[in-house]
């Protein structure tokens, strides 16, 4: 039966670079699955995104070549996702991936017998055999064969695979004890998760572990909240070493801002080239927590940047977060970023000699015969090596970086994939609003509001889909996952405390109900990352350990323990401190795979200073508050009282602001001009 490629219908932007391919690609969805019925035939599914490189190597290698695509659309259906569009599915193949071969990665192509089962699956695979490497033209002949000669034993072999899957994904594989107090939580605990972290730290170019390094930002949270409760220096250390020599090499912007994925190198030199949203939404939150510790106007300045090249370059009209800007431009990785030497010294003439220096530049290159732009040292020690006062270097670097932005502005831009991702973008508001406080912008308050009104306006569905995923053109698409709506939910929260605005905690209310009632498991205890009412995936996933975003399930124990709190829903407090329980050792034992998890836990040790600023100047007055650093705390903000909410109940406006400082609701006497006393309180 003849087919055609169908990916031009498709809005991703991902499915939309294999539109023109020859292979009959089809996007994931009850046509494909019936088709493979049909025709008896295996199903082939690729899944990549729009800035993943080796999935761009192996479309022009393999899926734009005419013989590899004519055996693809005559011995398979061939499916291509999104794994962004569709992470759900991503998780269950990706899992079945390391099931069958203990590693993982991207393009992800799977081969699934014709009732979409999964069978045998691999990354990338060259267009001729490498070393052990199979070709994909061999892979695709084997399989083929197989499926003709093999199929009752391929058959057997799906079943058994997706029987694994589906145990695995119904435990969390640890302790099930049943929640009493949070004394079950110890400062020895999370002392003995600080020094698994310190253990595989790299104590020369910060982070952790060995090549390639990904910026891990729940671990350097951790180290930078620890230092905040115990006052040991080698957590603010290592989270400073890991911030500062990220900042400073090539897995960040240093023209344009902004950071890449992680680095290829333990240096931080060599970067994949591909900037997402989410990256740097978590990397804006640590610097704003580690300026909030020590004022290092570096911190301000890699925020500023960030912060400008996202509105530059990933914001849209009405104040959507674009989803990533990709790795290549003209089929080549990085080009976008680099230099040459002499192209170097054409854009910034006279200072191009001493700008070499600080940025690191070379006539060989620093990189595959060309240049990252990186810096090796304090501003303030090459200043003095080059014989420049501060004010003069810093005005050099500026005015360089502001010609070389602008010479490379000129260049064949990355291409960007320009869907919205309702949970990346709440991870943004959330940087946003911890970014506005710590350094005290109030434009980016501001960008957050609106960005906040985007997204509560396109991704509310119908009442059968009440929440969606992913935005483009117009039309919001998909049933939300359990990330997209944890992250939200987080993001409103967050938003709450300085404005004050009440919708935005109820708004909260509201979505924590609908996940209670959508996504709950069985024992009532954790959250599936699908909902019940989706039934296009095979093995329904908790998502429990920390990857390159945070553990859904994480951020829905932190919700449920501060949503509970300022609305006084003690049930999900315990709901809260039970999950952060069941999952207690392997926070102990694992914490850089736990890192959301071992702050809370860190939190309910300390326990939580609730916040009450209550009169005529709440809003000024709680704002300044929220500038300083003080991470186990909600705050109210209020004008008026409202004894819906327990921290409001019993209390009494006057002609004063008052704040008052509280635990489990009791509270000590209210301040009027609480600024140095309550600091000292709150920050012991």
């Amino acid at each position: 039966m003849k087919h055609t490629n169908q990916l031009i219908h498709e809005s991703s932007p991902y499915l939309l670079q294999h539109a023109h391919n020859p292979v009959d690609w089809l996007p994931w969805g009850n046509d494909a699955l019936a088709r493979a019925k049909n025709e008896d035939k295996p199903i082939l599914v690729s899944i990549g995104y729009a800035a993943c490189h080796w999935c761009h190597v192996m479309e022009r290698e393999s899926f734009e070549d005419e013989v590899t695509a004519n055996f693809m659309n005559q011995h398979f259906i061939c499916i291509k996702i999104d794994r962004e569009e569709r992470p759900d599915l991503d998780h269950f193949f990706m899992d079945a991936l390391q099931a069958i071969s203990g590693n993982g990665g991207w393009p992800l192509n799977m081969f699934l017998t014709s009732d979409a089962k999964p069978f045998y699956g691999g990354t990338y695979f060259p267009p001729e055999r490498v070393h052990n490497r199979p070709s994909w033209k061999e892979v695709l002949s084997q399989i083929h064969q197989a499926f003709q000669s093999r199929r009752k034993e391929i058959e057997e072999q799906a079943e058994n695979l997706l029987s694994y899957l589906s145990k695995s994904n119904q435990a969390t594989g640890f302790e099930n004890t049943i929640y009493t107090d949070t004394s079950l939580f110890s400062m020895d605990q999370c002392q003995k998760a600080f020094e698994t972290i310190m253990g595989i730290s790299d104590k020369v170019h910060g982070g952790f572990g060995k090549a390639p390094k990904f910026p891990q930002t729940f671990t350097i949270q951790y180290l930078l909240r620890y230092y905040h409760f115990t006052g040991d220096k080698d957590a603010i250390q290592q989270a400073e070493l890991s911030l500062k020599s990220m900042m400073r090499g090539g897995i960040y912007d240093q023209i344009g801002g902004g950071f890449c994925r992680y680095s290829t190198d333990a240096t931080w030199l060599a970067p994949h080239f591909e900037k997402m949203t989410y990256d740097n939404a978590l990397l804006l939150v640590c610097l704003s927590e580690a300026y909030q510790l020590n004022k290092d106007p570096e911190y301000k300045k890699v925020a500023v940047q960030t912060i400008d090249f996202m509105k530059r370059e990933m914001m849209s009209a009405d104040f959507g977060i674009y989803a990533a800007l990709d790795a290549d431009s003209e089929g080549e990785e990085g080009k976008y970023y680099t230099w040459a030497k002499k192209e170097f010294e054409e854009v910034l003439k006279d200072d191009a000699a001493v700008m070499a220096n600080w940025f690191d530049i070379t006539e060989e290159g620093n990189w595959e015969g060309v240049n990252i732009p990186r810096t090796n040292e304090d501003i303030e020690d090459w200043a003095q090596g080059q014989g420049l006062d501060i004010k003069t270097a810093d005005k050099k670097i500026q005015n360089s970086i502001n010609l070389l932005l602008a010479e490379r502005q000129k260049r064949i831009r990355p291409g960007t994939d320009d869907k919205i991702i309702l949970g990346w973008n709440a991870l943004f508001n959330h940087a946003l609003v911890k970014a506005a406080l710590a350094f005290e912008e109030p434009q980016w308050l501001e960008i957050a509001e609106q960005n906040m009104k985007f997204l509560l306006k396109v991704f509310q569905g119908t009442e059968e889909y009440q929440w969606l995923h992913t935005y483009k053109n117009g039309i919001a698409r998909y049933s939300a996952f359990l990330d997209d709506l944890s992250y939200l939910v987080q993001a409103l929260i967050t938003l709450y405390e300085p404005t004050g605005n009440l919708l935005y905690l109820e708004k909260a209310r509201t979505i924590l109900r609908y996940i209670q009632t959508n996504y709950i498991d069985e024992n009532g205890t954790f959250f599936y990352y699908t909902p019940s009412f989706q039934k296009d995936v095979l093995v329904r996933k908790k998502d429990i350990y920390d990857g390159a975003m945070p553990s859904s399930n994480a951020l829905m124990a932190w919700n449920l323990y501060k949503a509970g709190t300022l609305l006084g829903e003690d049930g999900w407090k315990r709901q809260s401190a039970q999950m952060l329980l069941t999952v207690r050792e392997g926070v102990i034992k694992y914490p850089n795979s736990f890192g959301v998890w071992a702050n809370l836990m860190l939190e309910m040790t300390q326990g939580t200073h609730e916040i009450l600023v209550l009169g005529p100047e709440a809003h000024e007055k709680g704002t300044k508050l929220l500038t300083h650093y003080i991470p186990n705390k909600v705050v109210m903000l209020g004008t008026e009282i409202d004894d819906q909410y327990p921290l409001m109940q019993q209390k009494s406006l006057t002609a004063d602001t008052l704040f008052y400082v509280c635990r489990d609701y009791t509270c000590q006497l209210p301040q009027k001009d609480p600024h140095e006393v309550l600091l000292k309180v709150l920050t012991k």
